[in-house]
């Protein structure tokens, strides 16, 4: 299984309650598709670089899972039919880099 992260851009406009319900649909489909979360990080309420949708202000989560191609495909479909996610980002992590910190570690 592949390892990715996905940086989400909620509205400023959404309740601290709305945005854990969304972050527990996402979980539900990661894990529906055959992934695992690794972690879930609240970056918090930041200014953005330039207006989105007319906001000057953003609720960033960094979420890291793994899980199969197919799942991406599937949490990215679901993430552009959500209202309230302004946008996203989706990485696969380098598995060299993954290895060589194991071996450091080690």
């Amino acid at each position: 299984m592949r390892q990715f992260e996905t940086l989400l851009l909620f509205s400023p406009e959404l309740s601290a309650d709305n945005r854990e319900g969304m972050l527990k649909n996402i979980v539900a489909i990661i894990e529906r598709e055959g992934g695992k979360i690794e972690k879930i990080d609240q970056w918090g309420m930041r200014d953005l670089a330039y207006p989105v949708r007319k906001q000057m202000r953003g609720y960033y989560v960094l979420v890291v899972y793994e899980g199969p191609s197919a799942l991406v495909a599937e949490l990215e479909r679901n993430l552009r039919i959500t209202e309230g996610i302004f946008k996203f980002l989706t990485v696969r992590l380098d598995e060299d880099e993954d290895s060589d910190k194991k071996e450091e570690a080690a």
